[in-house]
């Protein structure tokens, strides 16, 4: 079981305002390749996994704004560490 939940918020800085839903797309890719679970809410992506992982991918999501042109990437997460385990069900099955 997964000892972490870590929400996500992605704002590339763009070169005269260009569109950033190109480069959030590519971070939320980042995400998918690398295959923990994940959902995508409208302000921010919720991972589940080992805190570790999750903050390596974290790492991969702001290189790879960089590479694809943003001058700078404000990066705003939440983290939930949980050693006995945790999970998105876990937290939001009564909502459901």
């Amino acid at each position: 079981m997964a000892n972490s939940l870590i929400s996500v918020q992605i704002i590339p800085k763009t070169k005269e305002f260009a569109d950033v839903i190109p480069l959030v797309d590519a971070a939320i890719a980042v995400i998918e390749e690398s295959g923990v679970k994940y959902k995508v809410q409208p302000l921010e992506t919720t991972m589940e996994g080992e805190l570790s992982t999750l903050l390596s991918i974290i790492e991969k999501m702001n290189k790879k704004m960089i590479e694809l042109g943003s001058i700078n990437v404000i990066t705003q997460v939440k983290i939930l560490y949980q050693p006995s385990g945790t999970s998105m069900e876990a937290l939001t099955e009564k909502y459901h």
